[in-house]
């Protein structure tokens, strides 16, 4: 709908993105690191965090710019059914048939493996996406598949990607057979104001806007950051309904009303609304929102104290949320 009004080649912030065109973050950089270091090892490796963060995107990158005459990658992403289920779709991805058997399967999985090593001089990645599904089983299933010669010569390289919670059960005392074993750990962090702001620019210049065009005002963009919480998937739903509600009032750029609109719409869909913290004490020179404060009223009381909402983001064990100020 707005492509045509902001003469754009594309639209700006769709998931269809080659490997080239991605944009790097810190986190993104650490995360390639450590799994190359995981193809040099041929260990067990472990990438976490929220969902929307990029962990997929981040190894697609790596798995796409490695040799095929050198590696087999295997991209499994069906982890909620049983171990059987598990390992026939394993066995699919490596072009084995289907077994009834559990223990069957499991040994014509490994007989591959040692040839695609042995005869085909190929190094097999499995990738395990959406591996928090795991049931203990599968994981430990997994966990043997890696045993070769007496857990004495590594065949392949294992990376399980999940969210947070993944950490947390592979610390539980049943896996620390696995734990033990992981020989690279990283969990993606979100993206800080100033990568937000470069993310937009980027995934905007890579739909044809001009660099030196700014398409969403700074406070548009400090409401964004806030409310998506530095996840790039959530940037990318608010930019794209932001920039729809822009089109409609025939705008040349997105304001903070219509980021206001974007994020009314966005929880209108997903139900997610952040809370903001009681009894909350201001600061000298800083007038703090009402409790529950919407984005329409935010967008009202910064225009009238004619002065930039400000957020802070705060996490702990048991709650998350963002409390609103205007400087």
């Amino acid at each position: 709908m707005f492509q045509q009004h902001f003469a754009f080649t594309r639209y700006p912030f769709e998931a269809s993105l080659a490997a080239d065109e991605l944009f790097d973050t810190e986190a993104m950089r650490e995360a390639k690191a450590r799994i190359n270091h995981l193809l040099e090892l041929r260990g067990l490796g472990l990438i976490t965090g929220e969902a929307g963060c990029g962990k997929t995107t981040c190894c697609r990158q790596v798995m796409q710019q490695l040799p095929p005459g050198l590696y087999r990658p295997v991209y499994v992403s069906l982890t909620t059914g049983s171990a059987l289920d598990a390992l026939n779709c394993l066995a699919l991805e490596l072009g084995l048939s289907e077994q009834r058997q559990r223990a069957s399967q499991w040994h014509a999985i490994r007989n591959e493996i040692t040839r695609l090593v042995q005869q085909q001089r190929q190094l097999p990645v499995l990738i395990i996406d959406e591996a928090h599904h795991l049931r203990n089983e599968v994981l430990e299933d997994l966990r043997l598949l890696t045993n070769f010669a007496m857990d004495s010569e590594p065949r392949m390289c294992l990376l399980l990607i999940g969210l947070t919670e993944l950490r947390r059960r592979l610390n539980m005392g049943v896996h620390q057979s696995l734990s033990q074993r992981l020989v690279i750990r990283h969990h993606f962090g979100a993206l800080n104001r100033d990568e937000t702001e470069r993310y937009l620019q980027h995934r905007l210049s890579l739909a044809g806007a001009a660099d030196k065009v700014r398409l969403f005002e700074p406070n548009a963009i400090e409401m964004m950051h806030a409310q998506a919480r530095g996840m790039p998937r959530r940037i990318n739903r608010l930019a794209h309904y932001a920039l729809s509600a822009a089109a409609q009032d025939q705008a040349r750029c997105v304001t903070l009303q219509h980021m206001t609109q974007a994020v009314e719409e966005w929880q209108a869909w997903t139900g997610c609304r952040q809370p903001t913290p009681a009894g909350a004490a201001a600061p000298a020179g800083i007038s703090l929102l009402p409790l529950k404060t919407s984005p329409k009223s935010l967008a009202q009381a910064a225009d009238a104290h004619r002065r930039q909402p400000r957020c802070l983001n705060f996490e702990s064990d048991n709650f998350v949320g963002t409390m609103w100020f205007i400087e």
